[in-house]
C-alpha cells in the first residue's frame, strides 16, 4: 500500500470523525485538518475559506464565531511589483527565485474579528484587517480595513452601511461577549439571536 493512498485513508477517517463532532467544533476540527497549525482560527466558527500562502512570513487569524461560506479566498501574499520595470516574476520562473530581488510582494497579516460574515466567493487580499460584527457580501473584493459591524460589499469592497448606530457599535464592542464563558453563552443562547439589542447589552452589563 503506497504512501499516498495511505494518507487518503486518513483522512478519509479523520473527516468521518469530524462528521460526528457537535455542530460548533467541526469547523476548526476541518480547519485544522486542512491547514494544520499554520494559522489561527477560533471557537465555534465554521467555512473553510481557500488560503493561498506564498510563505513570505505572514499569517492568518480568524475570530471565533465567524460564518465563512463557500469559495472564499484569502491571499497572504503573491501581489507582483508595480515599481519595477516588469511586472513579471522573472527571478521565479527563470531563476528558481535565486537573485534578482523579490518580485513577489505583502501588505501584511490577514486579521479577521469575531462575529464576522463572509459571503460566497468573496476575495480578500494581504494586511486586511476585518473589525468584530462586520459583513463581506458575496463577492467582494477586500482591498482594505473594514470597520466593525460594518457591511461592505462590491469591487473594490466598499461600506455600504453599518448594522447599527455609533453608540451601539462602541457598546458592543466594549461586552466583547465572544469571550465570554461558553457555560454563560449557552444558558444566554436564545439572547444571541434577539434583536433587542439593549437588553442584550443590559445583560453583559451583568456578566
Amino acid at each position: 500500500m503506497t504512501m499516498r493512498l495511505l494518507k487518503k485513508i486518513e483522512r478519509y477517517f479523520k473527516l468521518r470523525a469530524i462528521r460526528r463532532m457537535p455542530a460548533y467544533q467541526r469547523g476548526s476540527a476541518r480547519f485544522k485538518l486542512e491547514y494544520g497549525e499554520r494559522y489561527e482560527y477560533g471557537f465555534a466558527s465554521y467555512g473553510l475559506p481557500i488560503v493561498e500562502d506564498w510563505n513570505q512570513g505572514t499569517t492568518l487569524k480568524i475570530g471565533s464565531f465567524c460564518s465563512i461560506a463557500q469559495g472564499v479566498r484569502i491571499l497572504l501574499g503573491g501581489g507582483h511589483r508595480l515599481d519595477s520595470v516588469s511586472t513579471y516574476p522573472f527571478p521565479l520562473m527563470f531563476l528558481d527565485g535565486v537573485g534578482g530581488g523579490s518580485c513577489q510582494t505583502s501588505k501584511g497579516d490577514v486579521l479577521i474579528g469575531s462575529d464576522v460574515w463572509i459571503g460566497m466567493d468573496a476575495l480578500i487580499l494581504s494586511g486586511v484587517v476585518i473589525g468584530h460584527g462586520a459583513v463581506i457580501a458575496a463577492g467582494s473584493v477586500v482591498s482594505k480595513n473594514v470597520p466593525p459591524f460594518s457591511v461592505v460589499a462590491g469591487n473594490p469592497a466598499r461600506v455600504v452601511k453599518y448594522r447599527f448606530d455609533d453608540e451601539t457599535i462602541a457598546a458592543l464592542l466594549e461586552t466583547e461577549w465572544w469571550k465570554a464563558d461558553q457555560a454563560w453563552l449557552l444558558k444566554n443562547i436564545n439572547m444571541l439571536s434577539s434583536v433587542n439589542i439593549k437588553d442584550w447589552l443590559v445583560l453583559c452589563s451583568f456578566r
